[in-house]
């Protein structure tokens, strides 16, 4: 069956995705890249060639023949070391060890408490991403010193709360005292001797969501829904951070349903209050029910009590509704839903009808609107792509200016 006609790309689009393919092991000739993307032999020819003589592809002798003349293998430089990838939230860490191409080998969680401050935590994460990594077997038939046990060649980690991305460091975030400032990219990178990216949670998401779907779009709003809200957004496969870098922030968006409720930014009335894990919360204790936490949330949705369920339908309903803004506006191809509230059947198809109904036709008619397709694992995949961006950036430099010769 011919494959559909694949949208055009730059040239640095179509050498990262094939960067990311032959890394990754899905595929080592020229001609598996080709299946793969679904593009023309030469048109791959002439980008592999173009990595070859930058050094960003090597080849490796002769691979395995399907009949005919046997393809020249093709391997990514360093590409038998790691990526560390941490999540890290209030009370707890997920800690990722990926291979080049996102592929997860090894995950585990930590238990930690965020308000302890910078120094403490990222020291128990670093710890513990040291013992992942050295955890972690090089591929069956490896056998260079290269692919030692415990090689990392960067980490990156997202946080809960506004990044600066350029200073690599949280920007006045709510509830984690010492951290507004604090340089966590360079104590990671003193710390582990490597290359370190630091990103918000919910743009880490974003990105692992946005790749990590069968069906996909150029386009796409991705919301994190826990304790907090967070989005994040992509346009043409580019995380959009926007012209403060806080894009995405949906959760203090000021709706009527949250009258006078005081939030944690300070405000009042946002959407965090009414919608979040830590807002059914607050309503479920106000109505005598003893939960202390958002998976108290959960366990009573999921064992069907009357009142837990009734208000995660309520809070998917006001999330729903502030998202037919964006979606009327930003015209994505879909919205994916992550976090633990999204795990809630209530709370997911309430957003879903919120959204239908809402929203103009022309904005639906394509939507795909669907929940997590990695779950636990969204931002630990997002943020290693991240990171593999910023240690592969031949795939993404710009084009070099064209010099103009003497008239």
């Amino acid at each position: 069956m011919a494959q559909p006609a694949r949208p055009r790309v730059s040239a640095a689009r179509l050498e990262r995705e094939i960067l990311v393919l032959v890394s990754s092991g899905r595929a080592r000739s020229r001609k598996e890249i080709a299946d793969s993307l679904g593009l023309a032999p030469s048109t791959v020819s002439q980008r592999v060639q173009a990595l070859l003589a930058s050094g960003a592809l090597e080849e490796t002798g002769q691979g395995e023949s399907s009949g005919g003349r046997r393809p020249r293998a093709l391997r990514v430089p360093g590409s038998t070391g790691y990526l560390g990838a941490v999540d890290l939230g209030g009370a707890h860490a997920r800690i990722g060890i990926l291979r080049h191409g996102g592929e997860l080998a090894a995950t585990t969680e930590i238990p930690l408490a965020i308000a302890d401050g910078p120094a403490p935590v990222l020291a128990r994460v670093t710890e513990a991403l040291r013992e992942l990594a050295a955890s972690v077997e090089p591929p069956a038939g490896a056998g260079s010193k290269a692919s030692a046990p415990g090689r990392l060649l960067g980490v990156g980690i997202c946080l809960p709360g506004p990044v600066d991305v350029a200073r690599r460091a949280l920007d006045s975030p709510s509830r984690m005292p010492g951290w507004s400032g604090f340089d966590v990219g360079s104590w990671l990178e003193d710390a582990l001797g490597v290359p370190a990216v630091v990103e918000n949670d919910a743009n880490a998401m974003a990105v692992g969501e946005h790749f990590g779907h069968a069906r996909r779009t150029r386009h796409s709003v991705s919301v994190k829904a826990g304790t907090a809200i967070g989005a994040g957004i992509l346009v043409d496969d580019r995380l959009y951070r926007g012209a403060g870098g806080a894009a995405g922030d949906i959760t203090h968006t000021r709706i009527p349903a949250a009258g006078d409720t005081p939030c944690s930014c300070g405000n009042r009335g946002c959407l965090e209050t009414v919608a979040s894990g830590a807002a059914l919360v607050r309503l479920l204790r106000e109505q005598g029910h003893d939960v202390a936490a958002t998976a108290d949330v959960l366990a009573l949705v999921r064992d069907a009590e009357p009142v837990a369920t009734t208000l995660a339908r309520t809070a998917g309903r006001h999330l729903g509704a502030a998202l037919c803004t964006v979606v009327n506006f930003f015209n994505p191809g879909a919205v994916y839903l992550g976090g633990a509230l999204s795990t809630l059947e209530p709370f997911v198809s309430a957003i879903r009808s919120q959204i239908y109904e809402g929203a103009h036709p022309l904005m639906t008619r394509d939507l795909v609107i669907a929940p997590s397709g990695l779950g636990a694992d969204a931002n630990l995949v997002g943020v290693g792509r991240l990171l593999e961006d910023t240690l592969v950036p031949h795939a993404f430099a710009a084009p070099a200016p064209v010099q103009e010769g003497p008239r």
